[in-house]
């Protein structure tokens, strides 16, 4: 008759129970890091694909979901203060919004990225930004755009699909506009 224990160095005997909770445990951890590493290695996403849901902590600290903007074309746009790009974009930015804000048809969001919050109010005040910014904290939604740096602007559509990317600043009122006036209408 076999007994069933496990010998240790020390001579000791181990359950059977404890070395499959042991195995259970250690494969379970595999299983999450080849998860993670899948997930990392997933593309950025493309045209057309539906954007998964997110929440913002604005500055003002409202949490804003894109869940609550659907049926609305929504701008979201990566910034810092640190980013001369960005500086020459904020006056664009602002005025297409003010240009959608009666209509309520369009939505703003600025996602201040790898940035100090004193900086980045200073940088809205400075250009009049008034549409709905906050922090990317621990770079939760540029990891899940992949963007590549700042300014990138993704707009999506009405069913929450991604529309169009512009990866640098946009530099007039008329670039930005003639994309989403194909969105809205």
């Amino acid at each position: 008759m076999t007994e069933n224990v496990s010998t240790t160095s020390a001579g000791k005997r181990l359950p059977l129970w404890v070395m499959a909770v042991s195995f259970a445990g250690l494969l379970a951890f595999l299983a999450l890091i080849a998860w993670g590493l899948h997930r990392n290695q997933a593309g950025p996403i493309e045209i057309g694909q539906k954007v998964p849901a997110f929440s913002l902590t604005t500055f003002d600290r409202p949490v804003l979901k894109t869940t609550d903007y659907s049926g609305k074309v929504l701008v979201i746009n990566f910034w810092a203060s640190w980013c001369q790009p960005c500086e020459q974009e904020a006056p664009s930015m602002e005025q297409a919004w003010l240009i959608y804000k009666p209509g309520g048809q369009v939505v703003f969001l600025g996602v201040d990225y790898v940035d100090t919050e004193p900086q980045a109010r200073a940088f809205m005040k400075k250009f009049g930004v008034s549409y709905p910014n906050g922090p990317d904290l621990r770079t939760i939604i540029s990891q899940m755009f992949h963007t590549t740096g700042v300014p990138e602007t993704y707009i999506l559509d009405r069913q929450g699909k991604l529309a169009y990317v512009k990866k640098g600043p946009f530099m007039t009122v008329g670039e930005i506009t003639s994309v989403i006036d194909g969105l809205v209408k």
